[in-house]
């Protein structure tokens, strides 16, 4: 902005914020866009107790919650989103069932924020990899047939005498592979701190760093899965690549479980620029449904601060 001053700028700048206006970055050419609240979203998994897994109609029926009960829930809870995890959907998945689910979360003025599924490409090649990757390609669909931007991916672990560095380039080749077909369907791919070979930073980032084209991937920032001397700190470093964040009640340095301190994980995404969806994943003992309304109006509190 030629023949304007800093002072002049952030004049403009706080009065276009304030009426919802884009401004540029004074040097950068870039619009930057005005400050928003973090949205609330809750995973299926904090029912899982519930919610019957990969159920035939008839197990269905007879659970004590069903995915559309769910979606209900999250409705009711005045969040914006809900995370449909995939363990939960029928055995069989038709078309027509997908499109139900987009119907009714629509309806309830809902996102589906994500899905989730648990694959292991660290498998060594053979029909259980394959299988694991088709799987992969069938969520894909899935998410775009129901409009999820993203899915939660895990890496695996070491098969039994096995190396970590073999697990590592497989795991590697599988996000790649995958990647190519979720771009042609415009889907995220978040792989998550889940343990295995993604239980420390540094071996998050070299499975990072052998992703060959980071268009449509990430990490998902899962907030009580590290159990290192200080989770804290390695949320921190993963922090800035995150594209889902999850909040869990509990964090574990060392394994030892504390209550997580929900205020220093939401100033850490905010931290990092993180425009996503903050989803609670709520695993504890105690029932969810009287639990989650009170994590819920504490996280409203943090992410509309």
């Amino acid at each position: 902005m030629p023949g304007i001053s800093r002072r002049q700028f952030g004049t403009i700048a706080a009065t276009s914020v304030a009426a919802g206006v884009a401004v540029p970055a004074l040097g950068s050419g870039r619009p930057v866009a005005p400050a928003r609240d973090l949205k609330l979203s809750l995973a299926a998994y904090s029912f899982n107790r519930m919610l019957p897994r990969r159920g035939t109609s008839e197990q269905i029926a007879s659970a004590k919650m069903k995915l559309e009960d769910f979606i209900d829930y999250c409705a009711e809870l005045g969040i914006e989103g809900t995370e449909l995890t995939g363990y939960y959907f029928p055995k069989t998945i038709t078309r027509g069932y997908l499109a139900s689910i987009k119907q009714r979360t629509f309806r309830a003025g809902l996102d589906i924020s994500g899905t989730a599924i648990g694959n292991d490409f660290c498998l060594p090649d053979g029909k259980a990899r394959d299988a694991q990757l088709a799987m992969c390609r069938e969520w894909i669909d899935h998410a775009a047939a129901m409009g999820a931007p993203v899915i939660r991916i895990f890496a695996g672990k070491v098969p039994k005498g096995d190396s970590e560095a073999a697990a590592i380039e497989r795991c590697i080749d599988g996000i790649n592979q995958s990647l190519k077909y979720a771009a042609e369907k415009g889907v995220f791919l978040a792989m998550e701190n889940h343990g295995g070979i993604t239980a420390t930073p540094d071996q998050m980032m070299k499975i990072v760093n052998g992703i060959t084209d980071k268009t449509w991937f990430g990490l998902n920032f899962d907030g009580g899965n590290f159990r290192t001397d200080d989770p804290y700190r390695d949320l921190e470093r993963i922090a800035p690549l995150a594209i889902n964040a999850q909040l869990k009640v509990a964090i574990a340095p060392n394994g030892k479980k504390q209550r997580a301190d929900f205020r220093r994980i939401v100033a850490m995404l905010r931290k990092h620029n993180y425009r996503g969806y903050v989803v609670l994943e709520y695993e504890e003992k105690a029932d969810p449904k009287t639990e989650i309304p009170k994590l819920i109006g504490e996280l409203r509190e943090l992410v509309r601060a």
